[in-house]
C-alpha cells in the first residue's frame, strides 16, 4: 500500500490524536507490519497521510471483532496491495456495520478532533441525515458511529446532492440485506445443518468455533472486494458507452 499524496502529513503524535490511539499502539502495530512505514521528512520525522489513518482504524475494528494480531495480519495481506485511504475506510466501515452497537458518546470538540476539521452545523445535520450520527440530550454531545465517520465527513465535500446520497445509501442497504439474508441461508443450510449432525465430534465443534469467530470479517473483504470491481466495470461501461 502506497501512502495518500493529498491531504496534510501528520507526525505520529498527530496520526495518534486522529485515531483515538496511543503513540505506542502505533508504533507496536508498525513493528508488527500492520502498518506501511512513514514518509521520512526534513530532520528524519516521520509523516503518515490519509491511508495509514484508515488503516489504523480498520486495524481496531478488526480488533474489536475479537481477532487476533495474527488473524488481522492475515486479513490485511490479502487486500489488494493498492488500496488507497478511500478504499480502506470502505473496509473498515463495512466491517463496523456486523457490530451490534459500534455508536460511540463523542462532545463537539471530540468529533472536530476527529473529523480532522471544524464541523459546522449545517454538516452535523448532514451526518445525522446519513446516520453517521445522532444528537445526544447532553449540549453538543453526540452519538457517532466512528465506523462511517470518516466516509461522512468525505462526502461532505462531495459535489452530489443531499438527496441524491441519500438514495444511494436506501439502494445499498437494499441490495446488503438481500446478500445477507441470501449468504445466512447458504450457511444454515450447508455448514449449520451438518455442524449439528456431528456435534459429537471434538474436532469438528472446533474448527466450527474458529469458522463462527472468523467468517464476518472474511465474508465482509470479499464482498467489498467484488462490489469495488463491480462498481470499476459499471462506471467505466456507463460512461465510455456516452
Amino acid at each position: 500500500m502506497t501512502t495518500d499524496t493529498e491531504g496534510p502529513t501528520l507526525t505520529v503524535d498527530e496520526l495518534a490524536a486522529r485515531a483515538g490511539v496511543t503513540v505506542r499502539t502505533v508504533r507496536f502495530y508498525s513493528t508488527r507490519g500492520l502498518l506501511p512505514p512513514p514518509v521520512i521528512g526534513p530532520r528524519r520525522v516521520g509523516h503518515y497521510g490519509p491511508a495509514h489513518l484508515s488503516r489504523l482504524a480498520l486495524i481496531e475494528e478488526l480488533q474489536h471483532h475479537g481477532m487476533t494480531l495474527a488473524a488481522i495480519e492475515r486479513y490485511l495481506e490479502q487486500l489488494p496491495p493498492d488500496l488507497n485511504a478511500h478504499d480502506l475506510a470502505i473496509h473498515r466501515a463495512v466491517v463496523a456495520s456486523w457490530a451490534p452497537d459500534s455508536a460511540e458518546d463523542a462532545t463537539r470538540a471530540e468529533l472536530d478532533r476527529r473529523a480532522g476539521r471544524p464541523l459546522s452545523d449545517e454538516d452535523i445535520d448532514r451526518l445525522a441525515a446519513m446516520n453517521v450520527l445522532e444528537r445526544a440530550e447532553a449540549p453538543d454531545t453526540f452519538r457517532v458511529d466512528p465506523g462511517l465517520l470518516g466516509l461522512g465527513v468525505q462526502l461532505l465535500g462531495v459535489p452530489i446532492a443531499h438527496e441524491t446520497i441519500l438514495a444511494a445509501r436506501t439502494i445499498l442497504l437494499e441490495h446488503a440485506r438481500s446478500v445477507a439474508h441470501a449468504l445466512t441461508n447458504l450457511f444454515k443450510d450447508e455448514v449449520w445443518s451438518p455442524y449439528r449432525e456431528r456435534e459429537s465430534d471434538p474436532e469438528h465443534v472446533k474448527a466450527m468455533k474458529s469458522l463462527s469467530a472468523h467468517m464476518q470479517p472474511m465474508v465482509v473483504q470479499a464482498l467489498v472486494t467484488a462490489f469495488q470491481r463491480s462498481l470499476r466495470e459499471e462506471l467505466r461501461a456507463a460512461f465510455t458507452a456516452e
